[in-house]
C-alpha cells in the first residue's frame, strides 16, 4: 500500500510532529511505502490565486474551479500545485498530521485543500462523495488539541467533535472527494498533560496505525438515495 502523509506543523519537536513520525514508522515497519509533504517545511502557499494558472479559460473573470479544470488539463497548473498532487493520486490512503486551531485545519492545511484538491479530477458535478474523483483511497487523521474530552459530545460544551465541530473536513472534504474516511485519532489537551500521558498517547497511536484496516469509517451520504439533482428520492423525503 502507498501512504502518503501530508502533515502541518511548524515545529519539529511538537507532539503533531512525533504522531507523523509514529504513524510513518509503524505503516513503514508494516511494508508499506511511505511519502511525506511536510507543508512547514517545503514553505508551501496555502494562497490561491490566478498565480497558480499558467493559461488562463476565461482572462477577464477568475473562476477559480474552472480554471483548475482548463489548466489541468492543459498541463499549465502552478509547479508546486502539480508536486503535491501527483503523491495524492498515487496513493492507496491520504493521512493528515496538523493541530485544531480555531474549530479547523491550520491554514497552510486548508490552503493545501484549496488548491491541490482539483475541481475535474477530485470532486466536480455528480462526481462527489462515493463517486467522488479519488473514490477506492482512504484517509486518516491524526489530530491534536488543548480541549480536554469532556469538552466535546452531545452534552460537551462544545458539541461533537469529529461530526461537529470538524464536519466540513471529514465530511466536506475528505468524504466529498471520495475517500473512505476513517475515524481519526484525537490527541485531547495535549500541551497540559504529562510527559508520560504523552507518550502513552503515541504508543495507542501506534496501535492504532498497526491495526488501521480496523479502524471503523466515519458516515458519508448515500448517494442511491437521491435522484440525479441530488434531491432525496420520494422514500427519504422528510
Amino acid at each position: 500500500m502507498k501512504v502518503h502523509i501530508v502533515h502541518a506543523h511548524s515545529e519539529g519537536d511538537s507532539f503533531v510532529n512525533a504522531m507523523k513520525t509514529v504513524i510513518a514508522d509503524q505503516f513503514a515497519a508494516d511494508g508499506h511505502e511511505v511519502s511525506l509533504s511536510d507543508l512547514y517545511a517545503k514553505g508551501f502557499n496555502p494562497v490561491a490565486s490566478p498565480a497558480d494558472f499558467g493559461d488562463r479559460r476565461d482572462p477577464d473573470r477568475l473562476v477559480y474551479t474552472l480554471e483548475q479544470r482548463h489548466n489541468y488539463q492543459g498541463g499549465t497548473l502552478a509547479a508546486d500545485i502539480v508536486a503535491e498532487l501527483e503523491p495524492v493520486l498515487a496513493a492507496d490512503m491520504l493521512v493528515f498530521t496538523f493541530p485544531i486551531y480555531w474549530f479547523g485545519a491550520p491554514a497552510i492545511l486548508k490552503g493545501w485543500f484549496d488548491r491541490v484538491l482539483l475541481s475535474g479530477v477530485c470532486y466536480g458535478g455528480k462526481r462527489v462523495y462515493g463517486r467522488g474523483g479519488l473514490a477506492g483511497k482512504r484517509s486518516f487523521a491524526a489530530m491534536s488539541l488543548g480541549g480536554r474530552h469532556d469538552m466535546f459530545g452531545e452534552r460537551g460544551l462544545h458539541g461533537e467533535l469529529v461530526q461537529g465541530m470538524m464536519r466540513h473536513l471529514f465530511q466536506g472534504t475528505l468524504g466529498y472527494i471520495g475517500t473512505t474516511v476513517l475515524d481519526p485519532f484525537i490527541g485531547f489537551n495535549v500541551p497540559y498533560i504529562s510527559l508520560e500521558a504523552r507518550t502513552a498517547l503515541l504508543e495507542d497511536l501506534r496501535r492504532t496505525v498497526a491495526d488501521i484496516d480496523s479502524r471503523p469509517m466515519l458516515p458519508v451520504p448515500d448517494l442511491n438515495r437521491f435522484d440525479d439533482r441530488f434531491a432525496p428520492l420520494p422514500e427519504n423525503a422528510a
